[in-house]
């Protein structure tokens, strides 16, 4: 069966943004848990990871609603990445209920900026947007009705 995931990538902060995802919404990180740097088998023609680089994530995987995952990794710069952020990456909730979607609402944009405050929209539900306090943009649309 297909599925839709979102990849986040982070500095040197995956696994402290990751602990916060798991803390707003629950449950526990796929499979073996956090993947680290220094997990991964040496191959020919890679360079050896930095020693300083190995405890950081490689990949971690936290299902959060409806069986959609976020999956995330570190980027250091060390590691030969740029990460630019930027407003290109929404992660888009759907919640069953205006409560629920409270509570996502004020836990994710907690430390961070709400970009619109949730209120009724036109096409006839309730929506708000926020940026979580690392760089992450959220945006809540519930159906329920009042």
């Amino acid at each position: 069966m297909a599925t839709v995931s979102t990849y986040l990538n982070f500095e040197r902060n995956t696994e402290e943004a990751f602990n916060f995802y798991r803390s707003v919404f629950g449950g526990e990180f796929f499979g073996d848990g956090i993947m680290r740097m220094g997990d991964v088998p040496a191959t020919d023609g890679m360079p050896p990871c930095a020693e300083g680089d190995k405890n950081l994530v490689m990949h971690v995987e936290l299902s959060i609603l409806g069986g959609h995952s976020l999956m995330g990794t570190d980027a250091p710069e060390s590691m030969g990445f740029k990460l630019n952020k930027g407003n290109n990456v929404h992660i888009n909730l759907q919640p069953d209920t205006r409560k629920e979607t409270d509570r996502l609402f004020k836990a994710l944009s907690e430390g961070g900026q709400v970009t619109m405050e949730l209120q009724e929209m036109f096409w006839g539900d309730y929506f708000g947007s926020c940026t979580d306090k690392f760089g992450v943009h959220w945006m809540f649309n519930c159906g329920e009705k009042v």
